[in-house]
C-alpha cells in the first residue's frame, strides 16, 4: 500500500453536458444534528451496524436540494512533510477566505480548514461546471511544478468527510481497489507538467425514511483531471470524448478550473461511511501480524514467568528451611544481599523523575485509549486525539509528582523541592524544546504546519497553569504519607559485589532486554508511523490497547526476570538495570525509525530530514520512560514480594 502513488492512476476520460437534477426523491424536512463521528473506530469491539452517536456528533441530515458546505484543507506532502495552506497556489478563491474554528490539536498538527467557490447542492448533479479562470505568471507556475515535484496532495472536505481518490493495482491477486486522501495537485510525465483543473465530486447519499428524515452523506470521492478546455465565445466547454488534450503547464498561460457533481444513491449506512478509509492501512496484514506477535509474546511471557514461579519456589522453601541451621550463612543466592537490595541507587533523584514521569505517560495513554475504543477520538474529530493526550498528560501531572515524592521519600532523599521543580520542568521542557525547535524550521518554510506563539503560549500556559501546580500536589501529598514499608533493613556498609561473568554486564543484559518489548510493538509500530508520516488514517485502536497491555506484561516480566539473575549472582544493583533492560527498548524503536526511513520514505530536504528525526527522538524518548518505568516499577514490587516471603535473622 506504501507504493501506491499519485501516477497510479491518471484518468483519461472526460464527461459532459448540462447541469440536471439528480434522482427524484420526496422532499424532506432537515433534521438538527452535530458533526460526523465514524463508528467504524470501534470495529474492534463492536459491529458496525450499532450506531451510538454522541451529544453532538450525530449525523446531518440534507433536505434536496440544500446547499452542501464543500471545505478545503492543508496541501500534504509524504515527500516533505511540510503542509501549506490550499490557496498557497494559484486556485479559485471566494469573495472572503474564512477559516474554521480549529481546535488545539488540528492547529499542532498543522490543519488549515477554510471555505471555498465550490457550489455543491444536495441531489443536484452538475457537469463541466465553471469555478473560475486565471492567468498563471511564471512564478506562478514554477511553484505549481515545485509542488508537483514534491507530490503535494489537495484535501477537501464535505460534511466532515474528507476526499479520497480511488487507485485499482492491475493484476493483483486480491481486490484491486484501493483508497487514498486527498488527490495529487497535478502529475510529471515525459519532463513536462500536468495540472489537475477538472475535479469529478462522486458524493453518495443514503435515506432510509423509516428512522430519519432527509439525505445523509456517505460517500465522498474525487476523479481529477488535466483538460485544456475550449473556449467558445467565452465560454469555457469541457471536451468530449476520451482523447481529449492534457493541460501542460508550459504551452498554457491561463488555466481554467471547473467540476462535475454526481449524486449516487448509497446502501452503505453512515455508521459505516468512513470504511473506504480506513482499507487504505491493509487490514489483512494488520490481523494476521497482531496475531502472531500475540501468539509469540504470550508463549514467551509464559515460559519467562513459569520458570520464574518454579525457580522462586523452590528457593524460598529452601531459604526457610535453612533459617535455623548455621549452614545457612554459607548458602549463596539472592537471600545474601537481603541487607543491600534497598540500598539507595546512584543518581536516586533523576531515576525517582523517570519513574514518575513514565507511570504519568503510561496512564495518559491506558485513559486515551479507553476514549478512543468508544469513538470518542475517532478520526471523525480531527486533532481530538492530540489534544486529549496533552490534556491528559498536563492533569495527570498529580499522579508524576505522587510517584516521585514516594520513591524519592523511600530514597531517604531530603531535596524535596529540586525533585518537585525537576518532575515538573525537565521531560517537558526537553519535549517543548524539540518542539519549538521543529516549529522554528517549519516557520522559516513558510508552512502552515508552523504552530503560532499564540498556540504556543497556550501550551506554555497549560504546562506551567495546570501540569506544574498539579505536579506540587501531588509531591505534597506523597511526602506527607509515611515512608514505603520495606521488608528488609538495609545495612549500614555495603556488601561486596563479586565479578560477574560476562553475560550479567549491564550494558549486555540492557540490550538484550530491549529486544521482547521492541518485538512485542513492532507490528503496531509500522502502521503508527504510517499513520504519521505517509498521511494515512489509524483507527485500529482495540489492538493498540492489546498491544499496550502485551508491552506493559513483556517489560514487567523481561525486568523481573533480569533482576532476578542479577540478584541470584550476589548484584544488588538492580534499580537501574530495572528501568533500563527494558526502557532499552527505545534504543531499538529509534534504530527501526532510522531503517523506516531509507526504506519506506522518499524524504530529501534537510528541513524535513531534521523534523522526521527530531520528532522520531521525541517519540523515543516518550517510550524509553513508559517501558522503563513498568519495568523499574514491576522490579520493585517483585524484590519486595520475595523478601518478603522469606525469614530474615
Amino acid at each position: 500500500l506504501g507504493h501506491v502513488g499519485p501516477l497510479a492512476r491518471l484518468p483519461m476520460t472526460a464527461h459532459h453536458g448540462t447541469a440536471d437534477e439528480g434522482p427524484s426523491r420526496p422532499k424532506r424536512r432537515p433534521f438538527a444534528g452535530g458533526r460526523a463521528v465514524a463508528a467504524a473506530v470501534v470495529a474492534a469491539s463492536a459491529s458496525p451496524s450499532m450506531a451510538m452517536y454522541l451529544p453532538g456528533v450525530a449525523p446531518i441530515e440534507y433536505d434536496a436540494f440544500e446547499k452542501v458546505e464543500l471545505k478545503v484543507n492543508k496541501l500534504t506532502s509524504v515527500k516533505t512533510q511540510l503542509p501549506y495552506s490550499y490557496y498557497v497556489l494559484p486556485y479559485c478563491q471566494p469573495p472572503q477566505i474564512m477559516e474554521s474554528a480549529e481546535n488545539l490539536g488540528e492547529i499542532l498538527e498543522g490543519d488549515m480548514i477554510e471555505n471555498s467557490p465550490y457550489e455543491v447542492q444536495m441531489m443536484k448533479n452538475a457537469t463541466c461546471k465553471v469555478l473560475c479562470q486565471m492567468t498563471l505568471s511564471p512564478e506562478q507556475k514554477a511553484k505549481f511544478k515545485s509542488f508537483i515535484d514534491d507530490d503535494y496532495l489537495v484535501n477537501l472536505i464535505i460534511d466532515n468527510l474528507p476526499a479520497a481518490t480511488r487507485y485499482v493495482r492491475r493484476g493483483s491477486e486480491t481486490d484491486g481497489t484501493t483508497y487514498m486522501n486527498g488527490f495529487p495537485v497535478g502529475v510529471h510525465r515525459n519532463g513536462k507538467y500536468y495540472v489537475h483543473n477538472h475535479i469529478k465530486f462522486d458524493l453518495k447519499f443514503h435515506a432510509n425514511p423509516a428512522e430519519y428524515d432527509g439525505y445523509r452523506i456517505v460517500g465522498f470521492e474525487i476523479e481529477p483531471y488535466s483538460i485544456a478546455q475550449d473556449q467558445t465565445d467565452g465560454v469555457v466547454q469541457c471536451q468530449s470524448g476520451g482523447n481529449y488534450p492534457a493541460l501542460e503547464l508550459d504551452e498554457h498561460d491561463s488555466v481554467s478550473y471547473t467540476y462535475d457533481v454526481d449524486w449516487t444513491y448509497s446502501h452503505v449506512r453512515w455508521a459505516s461511511r468512513w470504511d473506504n478509509y480506513l482499507k487504505m492501512t491493509g487490514s489483512q496484514i494488520h490481523w494476521f501480524s497482531i496475531l502472531n506477535s500475540l501468539m509469540i509474546m504470550l508463549f514467551l511471557s509464559g515460559m519467562v514467568a513459569m520458570i520464574l514461579l518454579r525457580t522462586l519456589h523452590r528457593d524460598i522453601t529452601k531459604y526457610n528451611e535453612l533459617a535455623g541451621v548455621e549452614e545457612s550463612a554459607e548458602e549463596t543466592g539472592w537471600k545474601l544481599v537481603h541487607g543491600d537490595v534497598f540500598r539507595k541507587p546512584v543518581h536516586s533523584k533523576f531515576l525517582a523523575v523517570s519513574i514518575g514521569s513514565g507511570l504519568q505517560i503510561l496512564c495518559m495513554s491506558l485513559v486515551t485509549l479507553v476514549f478512543a475504543l468508544f469513538g470518542i477520538l475517532s478520526p471523525a474529530h480531527r486533532g481530538a486525539l492530540l489534544q486529549s493526550m496533552m490534556l491528559l498528560y498536563a492533569f495527570l501531572g498529580i499522579l508524576a509528582g505522587y510517584v516521585t515524592s514516594r520513591l524519592y521519600k523511600m530514597f531517604n532523599g531530603v531535596d524535596w523541592k529540586q525533585t518537585t521543580l525537576m518532575c515538573a520542568l525537565l521531560y517537558p521542557g526537553v519535549f517543548f524544546t524539540i518542539f519549538f525547535l521543529m516549529n522554528l524550521l517549519i516557520w522559516g518554510q513558510k508552512s502552515s504546519g508552523a504552530v503560532p506563539f499564540s498556540t504556543l503560549f497556550a501550551v506554555l500556559l497549560l504546562w506551567f497553569g495546570i501540569s506544574v501546580p498539579l505536579v506540587f500536589l501531588g509531591a505534597y501529598f506523597g511526602f506527607r504519607k509515611g515512608n514505603i514499608e520495606l521488608p528488609v533493613r538495609t545495612n549500614q556498609i555495603p556488601r561486596q559485589i563479586p565479578s560477574q561473568p560476562w553475560f550479567m554486564n549491564a550494558t549486555f543484559t540492557t540490550l538484550v532486554g530491549g529486544i521482547l518489548p521492541f518485538g512485542a510493538v513492532f507490528t503496531e509500530l509500522f502502521f503508527i508511523m504510517s499513520s504519521i508520516w505517509q498521511h494515512q488514517f489509524y483507527y485500529l485502536f482495540g489492538f493498540l490497547a492489546l498491544v499496550l497491555i502485551i508491552l506493559v506484561v513483556t517489560c514487567a516480566e523481561i525486568s523481573i526476570a533480569l533482576t532476578y539473575f542479577q540478584l541470584t549472582s550476589e548484584d544488588y544493583r538492580w534499580w537501574w538495570r530495572a528501568f533500563l533492560s527494558s526502557g532499552s527498548s527505545a534504543l531499538y524503536v529509534f534504530l527501526y525509525s532510522v531503517l523506516y526511513f531509507y526504506t519506506r520514505l522518499n524524504i530529501e530536504k534537510l528541513v524535513s530530514t531534521l523534523l522526521y528525526f527530531g520528532y522520531m527522538f521525541m517519540l523515543s524518548i516518550i517510550f524509553f520512560l513508559l517501558t522503563g518505568a513498568v519495568g523499574a516499577s514491576a522490579g520493585f514490587l517483585f524484590v519486595k514480594a520475595i523478601y518478603g516471603s522469606i525469614k530474615i535473622d
